[in-house]
């Protein structure tokens, strides 16, 4: 009754296609972990879907050319297929043109299903009933096997009537949720059939039109050749690939004063950032939070359409310039409101796709000399090339003030494109000036109208509130006054908002308190100590930005560092940055195969995020997880120093506890480590101040790990809320690997029995409440279908892995403090790895997800106990 994975693996040849192999059927697992299933959005000959159930270690599979639908009366066609590896479930990609099932593949949904009644028997008979939970779908749905002649069985897959149904005229999944579970792909099919032929044709004319622009690229159907931005110019490290449907753009950094080294400095506009989206010759234009502005700026779609290009993305800003031909931020302003949009220049400066090739991993001058050949050959009043110097920095810098520009960007030669701030982009300024919330607004005064001056706040990174950072009052003018009060009128509130350091007095004095949810870019001259603005002017209202992220901007003080600007520069680079009395031997040896990073790599890594993970280490009992021979190697689990030659590396006598304990809290002491072969980093409950007395416990959330991550993510709320109902404030991070920890700080009065006995209860009571969610007995047999939430690392002794910390698994995660509303998003606890937490620290600015966690001082009281049912010792 049970296929093999003979037919899998007969179809395809693995030293060419990135699949996975059959390597045999799997063993049932009886029942030590939940039935999975996944939907592939697989965009081969034509465009389908690949219905994939878990049964007897195989993935039984149905290719469904329509799709899912949650309307009970749509019968979709599910043609069966050979049977899949379960390895499959997760596999994402391009599989080769010319091999089988040849194009890109997406996991659309993943989780569990459950059968209704013996499933090997329903499945003989052609009856499967069962319950999905996925990220996606959910309830009860049909397969169900037709008498319909054809080469290969021919199935239904239908929706069952209940409270998930939909009808497809009110809500079609399909199209509202398009992209991946597990990552951030989108596809973007490709044309088939005619309108493929129509394509073809069309790229091909392109192709030739390219060439003569300097732009070459072979026609379709034939093997593609090496992207060139001018004849005889390879663009290095193009590669093929689907257009993407969305693209955040790269940001700069703000510094203090031009680093050196070899830069590129191009003018820093007082407009919008506008990114360009052409598929098949039509363009869309979005802002750098993907809001579609097209319809706010037709000639400027219009004139990207006659670029002749078949896709692309483009990278740009939109400016009005001033009568001086200086960018105006207050007149590109006035040309959205009153739908002037012919007065708006779009000055673009990178490309970062192009017909069908992926250009984010070609050097900055490559890609700038491709689109300079492209924006050269379609001269437009609405399209402009932003040039770059080479010349030095404070002279250009000096030229742009004088000029009245806002400043300059600075790009480094050679560098990356990467959807994040980085220090490759930066940007020195000629006037402190940035966004502020606003937060209220005056009477006006003698002859002045509408209002008098706009109350200005800022969030406080620490404490997440907003605190009160003055007013403007000038760079208004008689319409703008009008506009804006129009604006501020229906955000008015009784009372003011929370606001530290909030005006009194005579300052409060016809005040109109706002919802903070309006934007102002307000230039000013300096900052008092207090955080307030002097000699403010306003430029302009603001709304491509969240209010919620708005604190103040510091410069970062530049500092020499050799560019990164591509993975062998990273993998072979000097360790001159790591401490001096560490020196890191062998660092070429690769620790994990998988993205081929090394030992340096991972030493280089602790050094960047030492300011962050010391914190976490201070005077905190360590236990290290060391893999001398990589991470596919033997593994080492060491509590102590013993035979560890580590610089700085400390230890405790027996006062703190029975157990021999060490302290890696220095940067030598951390490095050291990781020269001694440490990838982990676990660490106690408790700090060298008061060994015997915890001052904190964790909940590790552990899944089965068939579940989806929605169920993960809902986990997470009920735990964070059952301890929010006791009155504990709690902090998440990632694990690293499928699940997530909940850090609970402490005053650390109680013993290692108390605050271990506390845990355990409040998992019971979690597990009591909800038996189908979650379970308090460790064991896979005991988290089928359910998530364990581990309360036995709160013992004497026991260790959670360290928040920064790598965890020594393919790619090597990171386990990371997030935000409660983060979680939903993420798709996985491994989110983030040695080499991308780097673009996830730079887009923090400073709004650490922990930050007021020392601030905390709570304890476990006897109410939160009885609650629980402890009984008083």
């Amino acid at each position: 009754m049970v296929e093999s994975l003979t037919e899998y693996e007969r179809k395809r040849h693995f030293e060419q296609t990135p699949e996975p192999r059959g390597d045999g059927r799997r063993k049932p697992r009886k029942g030590e972990q939940a039935l999975q299933f996944c939907i592939q959005k697989h965009d081969a000959s034509h465009l389908h879907y690949d219905f994939r159930l878990e049964l007897d270690g195989t993935l039984k599979s149905w290719a469904v050319p329509k799709g899912p639908s949650l309307d009970p009366a749509d019968e979709r066609l599910a043609i069966h297929v050979e049977d899949h590896p379960l390895d499959y479930a997760s596999f994402e990609g391009h599989i080769p043109e010319g091999h089988y099932g040849g194009g890109d593949v997406i996991v659309w949904d993943r989780g569990t299903w459950e059968p209704e009644g013996e499933p090997h028997e329903a499945y003989a008979k052609g009856r499967l009933k069962f319950r999905l939970q996925g990220e996606k779908l959910a309830g009860t749905w049909n397969l169900v096997k037709t008498r319909m002649a054809g080469k290969k069985e021919q199935w239904f897959l239908i929706k069952s009537h209940d409270e998930q149904a939909r009808a497809r005229e009110d809500y079609d999944i399909l199209e509202d949720q398009p992209g991946s579970v597990l990552s951030d792909r989108a596809l973007v099919p490709k044309p088939h059939g005619k309108a493929a032929a129509k394509v073809k044709a069309n790229a091909n004319a392109n192709a030739k039109a390219g060439q003569e622009a300097g732009v070459e690229a072979k026609p379709i159907g034939k093997k593609p050749a090496k992207a060139r931005a001018k004849r005889g110019t390879a663009l290095e490290g193009a590669r093929q690939a689907p257009l993407p449907a969305a693209f955040k753009p790269q940001l700069a950094t703000l510094v203090d004063s031009a680093p050196p080294g070899d830069w590129r400095y191009e003018i820093k506009f007082d407009g919008y950032r506008i990114l360009a989206r052409i598929e098949q010759g039509k363009a869309k234009l979005f802002t750098r939070n993907g809001h579609d502005w097209t319809a706010r700026m037709p000639q400027q779609a219009k004139a990207l359409e006659a670029l002749g290009l078949e896709q692309a993305w483009l990278d740009g800003e939109v400016v009005v310039a001033n009568e001086q031909g200086v960018p105006d931020f207050q007149a590109l302003q006035n040309a959205f409101e009153t739908e002037r949009s012919g007065e708006i220049v779009y000055y673009l400066f990178d490309v970062l796709y192009l017909n069908g090739m992926d250009l984010t991993g070609v050097p900055l001058e490559q890609r700038r000399a491709a689109l300079a050949e492209i924006v050269g050959h379609a001269p437009s009043q609405w399209l402009r090339y932003s040039d770059d110097f080479a010349e030095d920095a404070e002279h250009l810098l000096g030229t742009a003030c004088q000029m009245h520009m806002e400043g300059l960007i600075g790009k480094r030669a050679g560098s990356l494109y990467h959807s994040t701030r980085n220090a490759d982009w930066i940007k020195l300024k000629c006037q402190h000036r940035q966004e502020f919330v606003v937060v209220g607004y005056t009477e006006p005064k003698g002859s002045r109208s509408d209002f008098g001056a706009l109350l200005l706040g800022l969030h406080d990174p620490d404490s997440g509130g907003l605190r009160y950072a003055g007013k403007v009052g000038t760079g208004f003018s008689e319409q703008t006054l009008k506009t804006i009060l129009a604006q501020l009128q229906p955000l008015q509130v009784p009372k003011r908002p929370p606001l530290a350091n909030a005006p009194s007095g005579a300052q409060l004095r016809g005040v109109h308190w706002l919802k903070p949810q309006l934007l102002a870019e307000v230039a000013y001259a300096e900052m008092t100590r207090e955080g307030a603005v002097r000699h403010a002017v306003f430029h302009g209202l603001r709304d491509d930005k969240p209010a919620e992220a708005i604190n103040e901007e510091k410069p970062a003080q530049v500092q020499a560092r050799q560019a990164t600007t591509g993975k062998k520069n990273v993998k072979h680079a000097a360790a001159e940055d790591l401490p001096s009395n560490v020196r890191i031997t062998h660092p070429d040896r690769i620790i994990d195969k998988t993205t081929g990073a090394t030992k340096l790599d991972l030493a280089r890594y602790y050094t960047q995020v030492a300011q962050w993970i010391l914190p976490q280490l201070a005077d905190r009992p360590v236990a290290l997880v060391r893999a001398p021979e990589g991470i596919e190697g033997e593994l080492f689990f060491q509590k102590n120093a013993e035979h560890l030659h580590i610089p700085g590396i400390k230890g405790l006598d027996k006062a703190f506890s029975n157990q021999p304990v060490m302290i890696v809290d220095t940067p030598q002491a951390l490095i050291g480590a990781v020269q001694m072969g440490t990838v982990e980093f676990h660490t106690w409950n408790a700090t060298g101040q008061n060994g015997r007395h915890p001052d904190r416990f964790v909940l590790d959330l552990d899944p089965d790990p068939a579940l989806p991550w929605k169920a993960m993510a809902e986990a997470t709320e009920l735990v964070l809320a059952a301890l929010g109902e006791l009155g504990l404030k709690s902090f998440l991070k990632t694990s690293g690997g499928k699940g997530m920890h909940i850090v609970v700080p402490l005053r650390p009065k109680d013993d290692w029995d108390q605050v271990k006995d506390f845990a355990h209860a409040l998992v019971s009571h979690m597990a009591k409440l909800m038996p189908d969610r979650f379970s308090d007995k460790s064991g896979p047999k005991n988290r089928v279908g359910k998530i364990f939430i581990d309360y036995l690392r709160n013992g004497e002794g026991a260790t959670t892995a360290c928040a920064y910390g790598a965890r020594a698994r393919e790619g090597l995660p990171v386990s990371v403090p997030v935000a409660p509303e983060e979680v939903a998003g993420l798709k996985t606890a491994a989110r983030w790895n040695i080499h991308t937490l780097g673009e996830r620290l730079a887009e923090l600015s400073g709004d650490d997800p922990w930050a007021g966690y020392g601030k905390v001082r709570q304890g476990i009281t006897q109410a939160m106990r009885q609650r629980l049912g402890i009984k008083a010792r």
